[in-house]
Order: structure tokens, then sequence, then C-alpha cells
């Protein structure tokens, strides 16, 4: 491999607890991972999460703080190369590749339009053992998620492929924590024990328990999500009565960490508290949903050091864990054990049993991409590769098919809608005709490009004065951009003053819905993408929002609103001022 070979081992648990502010502690003294056995083995765990079906080697580099070398990382092609070089250097019988969720959902193109069957297929062709579910896997609710696993044709679509039906996932998906109202039982498998080299590795698996926050509550209506701690250490002492004493926990959830790839300082919640409160029986810790790197030695509920890792996002980092496990007892030696995060490096050659499974999809990709869904008879201007901190006609535009799509009282009844210029990733140029289409024609690809991350559309109720507080965020001089502006939808306006202090910049009482002056004290229906719902951008003021209600994704969202509106203009401003 050209990448680095860092090794970070529990000799650095004590550095680490100091600059968590955690009680050190040495895995050495450890009584039930003793040292000194003769029958020692070391197991690789190659590891990777929120792969989101990144087939296609498109990707940026990762942040400097990450890469210095800003290398191109990432693409399926790249992925399996990485992953079987690493197996090549201890043999494949020595080895288990698994992930912590979010493999599908919020995808690209080429998968995201066969609703992520060429994402499985690309995983089973780079041999995943085992996974978490994340919440993206319940992105088209959780019968899609079964038929995911199971196999079956789409029950609208149908078989991409007749004479070869999708036939499910070869790998095994675990949600340990997702339940049927009906009788209590787990959706998927909670568990799966798997062995190499005589040692029996259990696998916890699970998604972040507020996962209903952030999908469709209707294709989740039939399943409860529960404590991720509480139900850790239920599946850990069922495993040990089972006899299996090496366990693994693979989670999708995680944390920030302020640090290099292969370093962990600060490493912030939820996945702090999750890990201090997880079972000591438990040996290491697989996370992600927060698409950040991190090699941690955080204490588990019995103070003793333990793994902690997570692999960035999109394929473009795979984590290398090491457990070194009495063969006998099956305890793992954590003072042994260690891991390293690999940088998915397009200097490698590629697989070619990859390049095949995307050159099979694209035969279909293509048609669909040059689909026309709308058309537009002038430049609609304004996203994120200019200024990002003005209204623009393109933000509102987006802004205005949210509030199409929620506006019933059956997906959120919403009044208003923001889309940040910053998350509109194109304009719509009329002269613009990249699949052959006519002049002012909108293709499916073109609309997918405005808004490609599959954010998922929720409703919040607001006050107008909690409202007010978010629109003052569009300026926050300690953010690395300080002025992020939104666009707003049709019927909704207010005056911006530039040169007032920071967090009066509104001018009072300028807010208006349909001309009508909105009261502070009074509540508002407000849709936006969850990613701004969530806080993201430093909008902080939005995660005040109550009665949230999950939607659809923002793309198609964006379809159905083209396709009911052709013959677009560009909106006129709904900001005096910004």
């Amino acid at each position: 491999m050209t990448s680095p070979r860092v090794r970070i081992a529990a000799a650095g648990a004590l550095v680490l607890a100091a600059a968590l502010s955690i009680p050190a502690a040495s895995a050495s003294a450890d009584p039930r991972h003793p040292h000194g056995q003769s029958a020692r083995v070391p197991i690789q765990l190659l590891s990777f999460n929120d792969y989101h079906g990144h087939l296609e080697a498109t990707d940026p580099a990762l942040p400097s703080k990450w890469d210095p070398s800003q290398s191109p990382t990432g693409g399926v092609e790249y992925l399996s190369a990485t992953i079987k070089a690493l197996r090549a250097e201890v043999g494949d019988s020595n080895s288990l590749t698994v992930a912590a969720g979010d493999l599908i959902g919020g995808s690209p193109f080429l998968s995201g339009m066969f609703h992520d069957e060429p994402s499985v297929e690309s995983l089973e062709t780079l041999g995943l053992d085992v996974s978490s579910v994340g919440n993206h896997e319940f992105d088209e609710g959780s019968a899609e998620l079964l038929r995911m696993q199971r196999g079956g044709c789409h029950p609208v679509d149908g078989c991409y492929f007749p004479e070869q039906p999708y036939d499910g996932a070869s790998f095994t998906w675990l949600a340990a924590n997702v339940v049927k109202k009906s009788n209590g039982k787990p959706l998927l498998p909670p568990v799966a024990v798997r062995a190499v080299k005589g040692v029996k590795i259990g696998f916890i698996g699970m998604t972040l328990e507020a996962t209903p926050t952030l999908v469709n509550p209707a294709g989740v209506a039939s399943v409860d999500f529960k404590d991720e701690i509480e139900t850790a250490n239920a599946q850990a002492a069922a495993l040990k009565k089972r006899g299996v004493n090496t366990i693994v926990v693979l989670i999708h959830e995680g944390g920030v960490n302020p640090s290099g790839i292969n370093s962990c300082t600060g490493i912030s919640n939820p996945i702090l508290a999750i890990a201090q409160g997880i079972t000591h029986d438990v040996d290491a810790i697989i996370t992600g949903h927060t698409h950040e790197p991190y090699i941690c030695q955080i204490p588990d509920a019995g103070g003793v050091p333990r793994l902690v890792t997570s692999a960035a996002s999109y394929g473009q980092v795979v984590t290398e864990t090491t457990l070194v496990v009495d063969k006998a007892t099956g305890e793992v030696d954590r003072s042994a054990s260690v891991a390293e995060n690999h940088l998915v490096l397009r200097s490698i050659g590629k697989d070619p049993a990859e390049t095949a499974v995307i050159a099979k999809w694209n035969t279909l990709a293509a048609p669909m991409a040059a689909r026309i869904v709308g058309s537009h008879v002038e430049d609609i201007l304004g996203d994120s590769n200019g200024n990002r901190g003005i209204e623009t006609p393109m933000a509102d535009l987006v802004a205005d098919a949210w509030l199409y799509g929620t506006a019933s009282a059956a997906n959120g009844g919403a009044q208003i809608a923001f889309q940040n210029v910053g998350g509109t990733r194109a304009s719509f140029r009329v002269n613009s005709t990249p699949n052959g289409e006519q002049p002012g024609q909108i293709t499916y690809a073109e609309a997918y490009t405005v808004v490609p991350f599959s954010n998922v559309m929720v409703t919040i109720d607001l006050t107008g004065e909690q409202l007010r507080q978010a629109l003052e965020q569009q300026f926050v001089p300690t953010r690395s951009r300080q002025w992020l502006a939104l666009g707003v939808s049709a019927g909704f306006s207010y005056a911006w003053d530039a040169l007032a202090p920071q967090g009066s910049k509104v001018v009072p009482g300028s807010m208006t819905l349909n001309g009508v002056p909105m009261s502070p004290t009074a509540t508002y229906r407000v849709a936006l993408p969850n990613f701004l719902a969530d806080g993201g951008d430093d909008f902080l003021a939005f995660k005040a929002g109550t009665n949230r209600l999950g939607g659809g994704e923002d793309l198609a969202m964006l379809v159905s609103y083209l396709q009911s509106h052709p013959g677009l203009t560009a909106p006129g401003s709904r900001v005096d001022g910004l």
C-alpha cells in the first residue's frame, strides 16, 4: 500500500484520556484480557461507513486536516482494490470486512436511480460480510429495506434486468435496536457470529435511536428504535451466554473529531457517551454517521480503554483493525490490538470486477439522465459556485419546490420553506444542453446536480422569534464563511440591514407571511432540508424546532415541482437588503 502504516495502539490511551478529561486506565490492567497466552491470534477487520452508493470516482479530496496531500480518493473500483490488498497481507481467511451503515440511500445518480441495487452489487463484489443498518437504509421505508436484504424486484419499477432479478444482499444487515411494534422482535437479525482462525466473533449492529427524525415517519411507522447502550449491553450479554467472547459493535452513530485521520483529540458526543456506557464485554466499536475519520481509545463502562473507529465516508477511507485474541478463551488483548485508517488512493489499480459493475448500470442510467422533467424560459442563477452570502433566484426557486412538496397537511403543512444557497449546487441556464436536450429544457440529471445530497425534507414548528433568530444566523463572524444566505419561499419576506449589529440585522417588524405581519409569539410551520434542521452551517436556531415531521428526499420533491411548473422564470427578490 502507498498509504503510511501508522499504528495507533493502546499505549496512546493515557494521552487521549487526558485530552477527553476521562480518568485514565491501562488496558494491561484488565484481568479479563490476560497477557502471555501461548495461542494468541491476530484477526483483521476491515471497515468503512456511509458509502451512500458512491460507486464512481467523482468525489473531491478529503479536507486537508485529514489529508494534507489532497490526493484523489474514493470510487468503488479503488475501494475494492484497497480492501483486497489489505486482505492479501494477512490472508483472506484471516480477515472480515464490515460496515457501519448508510451503505444505501442519499446516493448519487448512478445508484439512487435504481433504488441502490447497484450499491448492493458493488458491495457484494468487494466482499462485504456484515453491516449495521443506518438511518438512510430506511429512506424508502422498512419494507424496502427488507427487499434490499432478501431480494425481489422493486414493487413499482420492477426488475431492471428481468433475466437477472434482484436476489438480495449476500452480506447481512444487522438491526438490533430496530424492533417491530407488532411483536417486539428485531426487524432484521440483531447479531451475526463469524469464525476466524477458530475464534467466534460476534457483531452487534445498530442505527442511531433518532432515526425516525431523519426519515419519512410513514416508512418506519411499524417499528420502534431502541436505546443504543441498553441494546448493545443486552445483546453482548446474550452473546457471552452463547460462548462468544470476542464482540464488536457496529453502530451508525458517531462524533466530531477535530484532529487527524488517525487521531482522536476531543472526540464529541454522541459517540463519546455511548462508548462510555457500553459494557466492557464489547471489545471494539466501529462507528459512522458523522462522516468523520478517527481512531480513538475511549474508556468503556468498566474504565478500560477500548478502540472506537470511523472511516470518513463515500468509500474514501478504510479502517484496518487488528484484534489480538486468545484462541482458547476468545478474550481480546486490548493492549496489543491496533487500528489504522488508510486512504483509498486512486493511484492503486482498479478492481476490474467493479469496473464491470459500473459499466452494467451505466447502460441503464444514460437514458434516464436525459429524461426531460421541466423547462424554463430564462436563466435562473445563483448557486454555491457564486456568492453564498446573498439571496439568489435559484435558491428561492428550490425553496418554492420545498414549500410545494410540504404544504399539504399530510406532508407537513408547511407555510414557509428555506434552502441554503451553499446547498444549491447548480443553476438552470437556457443554453446549457449537456444531454442533447433543447435549450430551456431541464433534464433529470440537471435537476439532480442542483440537489445531489439526498437530504430528507422535514417540517418543524418555530415561533416568529425563533424564526428571526435563525435568519440572524445568516451572519456568524466566527464561521469559516461569515455570510451564508438562505433562499426563501414565495409569500414570506423580510428586510435585512447589513450594517446593524450582529443579532439585530433583521429589521424589526419586517417579517411578513402572505402580506400579513408575523407575530414573535405565533407558531409557524417551516420546511427545510434535514441538514439545516439539524443545525448545519451553524444555523443552530433551527434545532429549536418542535413537532418535527420527516418527509421525502429533496430530489424527488424538486422533480415533482419542475414537472408541475413548466416555463419557469427567475423568482424576484423576497428579501430587502440581502
